[in-house]
């Protein structure tokens, strides 16, 4: 979030992120010949057959006539923008078995690797080759291992580069059995609307199906699943089959669960159906003009003050005040900004201290910083009678160490210790402390593509560092609302790329969060689900507040879509999500100078 106008800081970031993978450069290997008994399991591989078997990111591959190593035709895959055209194929193989992959290529930057091996995944790349150069490199399945996906790809800002007779070279995958039943089906988290799952995986699955009754509700690739949608105390019984390319196992033993009566869910869930979250210039001015607490209308169910900022970025020591008198001059007095903040919760609305924004770079490294970090965060909540959290960590507050690949056991001190922080500020204020997080997509959604300074190094370490605070913080969580904007390009879960401005970005961008994803597209670490009663949209209330203002009328789209299936565009969203909790917006002080139009159509939709 901007005291001013929006900065160009997400296209800095990918700049950077991308000049630092470059010269990150790639593994090379040569791999001994196969065995004369191996065969060639690739599909496909001299593309005679156009695109059969492949798939390219982006639409950026095409069959050509010329050049062409053998035969008649070659692909040829052109990187654009954020797309470094990468074309794939998933290929049956056996485990613990030896794999040759090579291909001839020509172009510069051209990589070749293999993914979802089980064991080490490789690559090896071509800095410039004028002419065909073949790439070859090996490598050993894991002991469960049944399928990988070989691929090519450019990078970003190159010419078109050209590949063909690709081969992976090995034993030839036996045929795939069913796998068994998974077992130790349980219960987690359980609210007036959905139940928490998860189970014992099954050898040889290489996906889950959850079923409800006797119906399906959710496909997944992990061992965990939260089944949304459900009526409150009601009793439900679920069971979970196994499933890979040969097909479905038995289900497993069934377990029942109760939902709640409503009415709350242990995480400040006393919220509306459907809330509107905006933040309040509390403590500086900008364009948009002061607005006082007292008046802030009641469409806003959460109110965030922007912002509590550090006395020095490793302090950990977070004050808040009120706008000075010389840069606000209608700026309330305090006591009477606390009993504007009393006079809103009587009416039901929740108001939020908000850590970070733009200038308020936060990072927690040592013991001391975080314990700090509490004592000063809940002075604020005390003095002001707050309900609550807001984490609007940006820029350097949040990266990843070299080595930390696994969110779900993150090993960076200012992960760790933020996780902690905030775990002792709900323990201190109980089930109705609100926490909210209003990270970046840069932080949370690229984490698809890219996690830290990844497998090899170079990579900006703060791609997906928002991931393992909130998948730690998950059962403690009220809201998180992703700031869709101000945001460069980002892929997808159908491996498009999706821009700012319309509803498409909204409805992909959400999708992300509600289905869950591989992170860096590793299938065995997964990033669960969130429910969607914790899940806002987060968006500008006007042209003024940041890049990537969505008209009313592409909003409403993108709400259709999420919630009634209907206005989706060319996207396909795996779930209908009527219990979706809303919109949050940069900021209440801007749709007041813009007449309200942000707060009027969300009235207006949800009928409030």
């Amino acid at each position: 979030m901007e005291r001013t106008g929006p900065p160009a800081r997400f296209t800095g970031l990918v700049a950077a992120f991308s000049a630092a993978l470059l010269a990150a450069g790639g593994l090379t290997a040569l791999a001994p010949s196969a065995a004369a008994a191996d065969v060639d399991l690739a599909r496909n591989g001299g593309f005679e057959s156009g695109l059969d078997g492949w798939s390219c990111t982006g639409g950026s591959g095409a069959v050509v006539s010329t050049p062409a190593h053998s035969g008649t035709s070659a692909l040829k895959a052109t990187p654009a923008g954020g797309d470094n055209a990468k074309c794939f194929q998933t290929v049956t193989v056996q485990p613990d078995s030896t794999y040759t992959l090579s291909s001839w290529v020509q172009g510069s930057y051209v990589y070749l690797g293999a993914e979802g091996t089980g064991t080490t995944d490789v690559r090896t790349w071509t800095q410039s080759s004028a002419d065909w150069k073949q790439l070859t490199t090996t490598f050993k399945t894991g002991p469960s291992t049944t399928s990988v996906t070989v691929y090519t790809h450019g990078w970003y800002g190159t010419p078109a580069y050209y590949a063909d007779d690709l081969t992976l070279v090995g034993p030839g995958g036996a045929p795939v059995e069913l796998p068994a039943a998974p077992t130790g089906l349980k219960t987690g988290t359980v609210t007036a609307s959905s139940v928490g799952l998860s189970w014992t995986g099954s050898t040889g699955a290489t996906g889950y199906n959850v079923y409800r009754g006797d119906t399906k509700v959710l496909s997944v690739t992990g061992t965990s699943a939260t089944v949304t949608g459900l009526t409150a105390s009601t009793a439900y019984s679920f069971r979970v089959a196994a499933t890979n390319s040969a097909g479905e196992s038995a289900k497993s033993a069934a377990v029942s669960a109760t939902t709640t009566a409503g009415g709350g869910d242990g995480n400040g869930g006393d919220l509306p159906a459907h809330a509107l979250v905006g933040y309040l210039h509390a403590s500086f001015a900008n364009g948009s003009g002061y607005t006082r607490m007292a008046d802030v209308p009641d469409s806003w169910d959460v109110i965030d003050l922007a912002f509590g900022e550090p006395t020095s970025v490793t302090s950990g020591d977070i004050r808040f005040s009120l706008c000075p008198v010389t840069e606000c001059p209608n700026v309330e007095s305090v006591d009477e900004f606390k009993a504007a903040i009393k006079a809103k919760q009587a009416k039901g609305k929740k108001v939020l201290i908000s850590i970070g924004g733009q200038n308020g770079q936060v990072q927690l490294t040592t013991t001391a910083a975080r314990d700090t970090f509490v004592s000063s965060v809940s002075k604020i909540i005390d003095e002001y009678g707050l309900d609550g959290l807001d984490i609007d960590f940006e820029g350097h507050s949040l990266s990843l160490n070299t080595g930390d690949t696994d969110f779900r056991n993150p090993t960076t001190p200012v992960v760790v210790n933020l996780i902690s922080a905030v775990k002792t500020l709900k323990a201190k204020y109980g089930e109705k402390f609100v926490l909210t997080m209003a990270p970046e997509t840069f932080f949370v959604q690229l984490g698809y593509q890219f996690y830290g300074s990844g497998p090899w190094g170079g990579q900006d370490p703060r791609a997906g560092a928002y991931l393992p605070v909130i998948h730690a913080l998950r059962d403690d969580l009220t809201l998180l609302h992703v700031q869709d904007y101000n945001s460069g390009s980002i892929m997808g879960l159908d491996n498009q790329y999706h821009s700012m401005g319309g509803a498409d970005f909204h409805i992909a961008m959400t999708d992300m969060l509600l289905t869950g994803f591989p992170v860096a597209g590793d299938q065995t670490k997964v990033f669960p689900p969130l429910r969607p009663d914790q899940v806002a949209i987060g968006l500008p209330a006007s042209t003024q507040a940041g890049n990537g203002h969505t008209s009313p009328a592409e909003v409403t789209k993108a709400l259709n879509c999420l919630t009634k299936k209907t206005d989706c565009g060319s996207y396909t969203t795996h779930g209908t999500w009527p219990q979706l909790r809303g919109l949050m917006s940069w900021s209440i002080n801007w749709d007041r100078f813009n007449n309200g139009e942000f707060a009027k159509n969300f009235d207006a939709y949800f009928g409030d």
